[in-house]
């Protein structure tokens, strides 16, 4: 399945305009550029995802996730290259669209990003007013890359490369 997105850093309030919150934690097997295979505990429940590469422009990529048992992944995740992103999701509708807004902790804490996933990478979309800058295909925001790369290691120096 092709995923089309656009990444936003976080600037505004947005909790208050959440209809669901979910906590998630992830590990990754592989992060090899153009690949990423990961395991996912988001509340309850466990998921095997596979990535394939980026476009030029970071706007999609082939992505493949299948459900697995929970104590599966639990001991998947033994099984992953040092580090864990540790976060919680929040969901916001935006016109017609869904905003999953990411707020990071542990060596990521500080970071919020928000994600809109589109169906083809024309389509008009309504930017919710707590969104900063776009971060799309910009790499040191990919959750692979914080793994190796923490965002405290380099929030300093974190202005968006256009």
């Amino acid at each position: 399945m092709q995923e089309i997105e656009r990444k936003f850093l976080v600037t505004g309030e947005f909790k208050s305009l959440a209809y669901d919150k979910t906590h998630i934690e992830q590990g990754y097997f592989a992060t090899e550029p153009g690949k990423t295979v990961r395991v996912r505990i988001r509340n309850d429940k466990g998921y095997l995802t596979i990535k394939g590469p980026s476009s030029k422009d970071g706007l999609s990529r082939y992505e493949f996730e299948v459900e697995v048992p929970l104590e599966d992944a639990q001991e998947m995740m033994k099984l992953c290259v040092p580090g864990r992103v540790n976060k919680d999701r929040y969901l916001i509708k935006s016109g017609k669209h869904i905003v999953e807004v990411d707020e990071f902790f542990d060596e990521n804490e500080g970071l919020i990003l928000a994600e809109i996933e589109l169906e083809n990478e024309d389509e008009a979309y309504v930017k919710p007013d707590f969104l900063g800058a776009e971060v799309t295909g910009d790499k040191r925001y990919y959750n692979k890359y914080m793994i190796r790369h923490p965002y405290k290691q380099w929030r300093n120096q974190a202005e968006p490369h256009p």
